[in-house]
């Protein structure tokens, strides 16, 4: 059997999720979390086959919690669970190294699909997030950019909540900046960068190791 960890912050649906995997004959619920606190530590305590991780989870993100994971486990496989599809969070969630990205469903069987794949060595994502993910490839993203001018040390700071997954409103929140200023900084550091979108900006960060 499969045994799974998950890490989601809506109770009900960590614990309707749960008992639905648990009744499955493929996988073996190990442990469920509403937060990734000290995700590392878990992870090794459990042994999980496959990780199921929220992206939008409180105290370190979903994503944050996937980067700490790929440091100190690199062979752990993690599969993403969002109901969000943007492509910033798609683009930093598979730089961090996901080893799928599925949008939560009502159906819960496509939660098991994509578990059982993804422990088969399979990246799975549904077809909204793989259409995103090839036009980035067919737009060629990670090509290298004219030079760019360098960035203050709070355009940094928030270049790197971007890497993080997080929204305008948690980086203004993280960086105790208004909606406006955070939206006023990153305008700059795409004009920076020569880039023109956020998955553009995370891409030149991850490559340049600016973060």
């Amino acid at each position: 059997m499969i045994r799974i960890v998950l890490f989601e912050d809506n109770k009900s649906y960590r614990q309707n999720l749960a008992l639905y995997l648990a009744s499955s004959d493929e996988v073996y619920m190990v442990a469920s979390y509403g937060d990734a606190e000290d995700v590392v530590r878990r992870v090794q305590k459990n042994k999980p086959d496959v990780v199921l991780m929220d992206i939008q989870m409180p105290g370190i993100s979903g994503i944050e919690a996937l980067q700490q994971l790929k440091a100190a486990l690199p062979d752990v496989k993690v599969l993403m669970q969002t109901v969000f599809d943007d492509d910033h969070r798609v683009f930093a969630a598979i730089c961090a190294g996901a080893n799928g990205y599925v949008l939560k469903n009502p159906d819960p069987d496509i939660m098991l699909q994509a578990v059982v794949d993804v422990h088969k060595g399979g990246a799975w994502m549904t077809p909204s997030i793989a259409a995103k993910v090839l036009r980035m490839f067919q737009s060629q993203y990670v090509q290298a950019q004219p030079t760019y001018v360098p960035l203050t040390e709070r355009e940094r700071e928030i270049l790197g909540c971007m890497v993080k997954g997080m929204s305008y409103k948690m980086i203004a929140d993280a960086c105790t900046l208004s909606f406006n200023t955070v939206h006023w900084h990153i305008k700059h550091i795409y004009e920076k960068l020569h880039v023109n979108s956020a998955p553009e900006a995370v891409a030149k960060a991850i490559e340049g190791k600016m973060v």
